[in-house]
């Protein structure tokens, strides 16, 4: 299997399934002398655990982290960062009902076809279980860039959207509810829609927004490797993951160029930022901001229509602990994921450093 690892210079390469022995991963290209905050490291895997509130995923993960290498007296030493997260609370029986079958829309025929095998436990490697090497990874990213802000939140769950732009926002909010908008009454109205789609045996989706500020001007290539185009590809390697737009987005093109062009300041700063922080696939200084679209969980407690491995239409139920609402847990992945992208172009940055 190709595709485990993400990064040029700052690169993470992840393994593990999600009923198996322990996740984790290697970071490789970190910097020596960073002192790291194992607490910080600690609270951004517990934004991500499952059984944090009661519209997530009741499996209780501690997602306690062991770090194996690149670690001397609390600092980076350059070498590879090895850690692993123990499994500790794996119910492999709740897929026994899924080892001949495909459940719809996951990655479960796909998968027999493409390798002619594959772990049913939980969707094994597919499994959003993986993302949880990928936080520990952003985390150590983020205290490499200590000047820089990343922050996300849920800013739509089904058809609850919330429309004010982030510079309304109070961001210490966030964390005040367990849906992770900073607006407390479409806070409190988001989760009481997921506790009713979950009463009904059925999943929604959503949107997390994210705002990175403080960005320096340079990151990024003007070809291939734009820095928008990384933190799409980024965010479209999360699981469930089904839209990116960066800036004005799909509405810019409704507008005219009269309209949608970002006029300068004498600074080099912009009077608007339609761009999004991000021009000719460059940062330009001004805050980066993007939106992320999440599909419902494909598994649901309701009866449905499937496939076996014989080529047989069955009925088949979803059991197990599931998500009814990915974007709560969603948060930090995104941050994690934004992070390692801007690590890897930061350290590409310093390459042209006279």
């Amino acid at each position: 299997m190709a595709g485990n690892s993400y990064g040029t210079l700052f690169r993470i390469t992840t393994f593990g399934e999600s009923h198996g022995e322990a996740l984790g991963g290697i970071i490789d290209g970190c910097p020596s002398g960073i002192a790291l905050d194992f607490d910080a490291i600690e609270l951004e895997m517990s934004r991500r655990k499952p059984g944090q509130s009661a519209i997530v995923t009741q499996r209780k993960e501690p997602d306690a982290v062991q770090f194996l290498s690149g670690i001397f007296e609390g600092k980076t030493t350059g070498t590879p960062i090895g850690f692993i997260i123990p499994n500790t609370n794996q119910k492999s029986d709740d897929y026994s009902h899924i080892k001949d079958n495909y459940r719809p829309s996951h990655a479960d025929y796909v998968y027999d076809q493409k390798y002619g095998f594959r772990d049913y436990r939980g969707g094994g490697r597919s499994s959003a279980r993986e993302t949880a090497s990928r936080v520990v990874a952003g985390a150590v990213a983020k205290q490499m860039l200590s000047d820089i802000k990343i922050q996300a939140y849920v800013s739509a769950v089904g058809p609850l959207s919330l429309d004010k732009p982030y510079q309304e926002l109070d961001f210490s909010k966030i964390e005040s509810n367990p849906v992770r908008c900073p607006d407390e009454a479409m806070a409190a109205t988001m989760e009481d829609y997921i506790k009713q789609i979950r009463k009904e045996g059925d999943t929604v989706g959503g949107v997390v927004t994210c705002v990175i500020q403080n960005v320096p001007v340079g990151l990024g290539e003007p070809v291939f490797d734009k820095l928008h185009a990384e933190l799409g590809k980024a965010m479209l390697s999360i699981n469930a993951v089904k839209g990116f737009e960066f800036g004005s987005g799909f509405e810019g093109s409704k507008m005219k160029g009269s309209a949608h062009n970002d006029l300068y300041n004498a600074d080099g700063t912009t009077k608007t930022n339609l761009s999004g922080g991000i021009q000719g696939g460059i940062s330009n200084g001004m805050d980066i901001y993007f939106r992320v679209a999440f599909k419902p969980v494909a598994t649901i407690m309701q009866k449905q229509d499937s496939l076996n491995n014989k080529g047989e239409i069955i009925e088949m139920t979803g059991k197990g602990r599931h998500d009814p609402c990915v974007v709560p847990r969603a948060v930090p992945i995104v941050e994690a994921m934004a992070a390692i992208v801007l690590a890897d172009f930061y350290l590409i940055n310093k390459t042209y450093a006279k």
